[in-house]
């Protein structure tokens, strides 16, 4: 029989890589969409499987909707990739990004257990919840301390994942991933603000980048992997929790190096340091640990930060030289 999946944030990067990849294996795959006036499915078309989609009206913050999606789409998995995402905009907009990436957990997993107990549920959690770190690698027994309204949130909905799983029996497992990456990346995010800097400054539209702390250390790896832990998390007998990570830190600097590097330019003569762009209390190291996930899903990442960064970079070139 046919499985049917339900993503929330199937428009984002890491929903559209998890789309494609359910697809591929046979999913008849639902997508929940928030109304918007800007075009949102670009990802979808640049995978090429937007008309393979089974689209339905909701967002997170309306637990009415959801419970008519989940009805809809009857799924056997559902993915809760949806998030106000970006770490700089949740100190704007706190109380958004704690109804969104908090509450809106809440009323997904109420969704579950009234209307469809044996759905499996998958609950995209963060690495920025452990924030001032206590180890210095992250694994699942790692104290969290998270430094955003982001990760506060955050932390939120993976703690009401776990209450949930252990109080009404539901197959509810939450993935801690660390950075990770793509040409389908948005450009706020500093990996892709950085490549597609370097693509304009190679093509002559721009003259300099502007960045925040560039010794920041950062575990990337690429959303294309990332998103097969996802689906291995809800092939698993028992629910639990997992990192999901490269287990090598690289410094926001070397990644500017690497990418100015695939279009033969020096970054220090581009990247301009400014105080404006520090977060109000910023997260110095981030380093996983995947030995669980190694171990227990028999998941690895498979691809390096110089192939991500250049095939980003190469992507970047492309776009920007077609405007």
């Amino acid at each position: 029989m046919t499985k049917h999946a339900l993503i929330t944030g199937i428009t984002g990067q890491d929903g559209a890589y998890l789309a494609k990849l359910l697809l591929e294996k046979g999913y008849r795959v639902h997508g929940l969409v928030a109304r918007r006036s800007s075009d949102t499915r670009w990802r979808l078309r640049e995978l090429g499987i937007e008309s393979d989609i089974v689209f339905l009206d909701g967002d997170l913050s309306d637990g009415t909707a959801l419970q008519r999606a989940v009805v809809k789409a009857r799924p056997d998995e559902i993915y809760n990739l949806a998030a106000q995402s970006f770490v700089a905009t949740s100190w704007d907009q706190p109380i958004t990004t704690g109804i969104v990436d908090g509450l809106g957990v809440t009323h997904l997993l109420e969704a579950i257990r009234q209307f469809s107990p044996e759905t499996r549920f998958y609950q995209a959690s963060t690495s920025e919840m452990f924030g001032l770190i206590r180890a210095d690698r992250q694994d699942e027994n790692t104290p969290f301390y998270p430094r955003s309204p982001y990760g506060v949130a955050k932390l939120y909905g993976h703690w009401i994942t776990v209450n949930y799983r252990e109080s009404f029996g539901l197959h509810a497992s939450s993935g801690i991933l660390f950075n990770h990456e793509s040409p389908l990346r948005g450009i706020e995010f500093v990996t892709r603000k950085v490549t597609d800097a370097a693509a304009r400054i190679k093509l002559g539209r721009q003259r300099e980048l502007r960045l925040g702390n560039i010794d920041a250390k950062r575990d990337w790896g690429f959303a294309g992997d990332y998103v097969e832990a996802m689906w291995l998390m809800l092939q698993q007998d028992k629910a639990d929790d997992y990192v999901v990570a490269t287990g090598v830190t690289t410094t926001v600097r070397d990644m500017c190096r690497i990418a100015f590097e695939c279009l033969e330019l020096d970054y220090r003569d581009y990247v301009v340091i400014d105080p404006a762009y520090f977060r109000p209390a910023e997260v110095d190291v981030l380093l996983g640990n995947p030995a669980k996930a190694e171990r227990v899903l028999g998941w690895q990442p498979k691809t390096s930060l110089e192939n991500l960064i250049r095939m980003m970079v190469e992507a970047d070139l492309r776009r920007v030289a077609k405007e």
